[in-house]
């Protein structure tokens, strides 16, 4: 195989991969800000949205290679808004209470369903406006990325609710923590071999349409595209079973949240130092002798709030 024939496949493997990785990346770091800027970060968002369902609109009848990098990375868009609306609290469901524990079965799949009733009817929102937005157009790269990421996700929460080993808890925020009692651990479920095996056996028929001599250039950086999305998926998913630290891939996007932690557990302490009177002790090295640490008189403790 030619170098020129290689990079006709590594290119668009390469986009896909990068730009899902990135775009997950920014997604959760967003998230994981203070609250007061969620409401900004929604704003920008759907300023985002509307651009990128007008851009698939006008691009549905491109069908170029640079139309199927453009329609690809504008369904990777429309799916960020519904991820940054859900886990910025903006839409989830009627319920935001942690799952009973004597809730069970049905009772608790239907709670499940309630946590994120909102969110789900905003996917099917979305997923209408795709499908609209490239009707009757020779570029449907970006609606087929849509689904991709729509039903994969649809598995992957349908898995984490029925138990999986990797739960990736780290990523929920915690103005979110109520989801975390509706996962459950387990070394597999029922639902998962299905989960993989059908995904994995349309990315292959995917994988021989693209390696195929009589695909044309546009039809393997389109079909690229969405194989590697589809395979990042079943990925994804097997790292829900398997021991590995699936989450140190985004580690850096949610710094921010462990910043504000460790800010905020510096704060507690000094607090719990002043109430308790032991204040002035906290900054002396250790190698200070404790008779120069008390030799502050007890009326300072007394005026920083300590017991006199």
């Amino acid at each position: 195989m030619s170098f020129s024939a290689l990079s006709s496949y590594a290119v668009p493997a390469g986009y896909a991969l990068f730009v899902w990785w990135f775009s997950t990346g920014v997604v959760i770091y967003l998230d994981n800000l203070p609250r007061r800027t969620h409401r900004w970060s929604m704003l920008g968002a759907t300023v985002v949205l509307a651009v990128a369902l007008h851009g698939l609109h006008a691009g549905r009848t491109d069908a170029t290679p640079s139309g199927a990098y453009i329609a690809f990375t504008y369904g990777l868009l429309v799916w960020g808004w519904q991820e940054m609306s859900f886990f910025m609290g903006f839409l989830t469901g009627p319920v935001r209470e942690p799952c009973p524990a004597d809730c069970v079965g049905w009772h608790r799949f239907t709670r499940a369903v309630q946590i994120c009733l909102y969110h789900e009817l905003a996917t099917v929102v979305s997923a209408a406006a795709v499908i609209a937005a490239t009707a009757h157009g020779a570029n449907q790269v970006g609606m087929w990325t849509y689904m991709v990421l729509w039903l994969m996700r649809l598995s992957a929460k349908l898995n984490v609710f029925l138990g999986v080993r990797n739960l990736s808890e780290e990523f929920i925020p915690e103005h979110l923590a109520f989801i975390r009692s509706f996962l459950r651990h387990r070394p597999m479920n029922a639902l998962f071999p299905f989960s993989v095996t059908i995904p994995t056996i349309i990315a292959v028929l995917l994988v021989q349409r693209i390696a195929a001599p009589d695909t044309d250039a546009v039809t393997v950086v389109g079909q690229t595209l969405i194989a590697v999305l589809l395979i990042l998926a079943i990925i994804e998913h097997w790292l829900l079973v398997l021991p590995l630290p699936a989450t140190a891939l985004w580690n850096w996007s949610v710094r921010a949240r462990q910043q504000r932690r460790a800010a905020a557990d510096a704060a507690l302490a000094v607090g719990q130092s002043l109430r308790s009177g032991r204040f002035w002790e906290a900054g002396f090295p250790a190698h200070v002798p404790r008779l120069a640490r008390v030799a502050v008189p007890a009326s300072n403790h007394t005026a920083i709030g300590g017991d006199p």
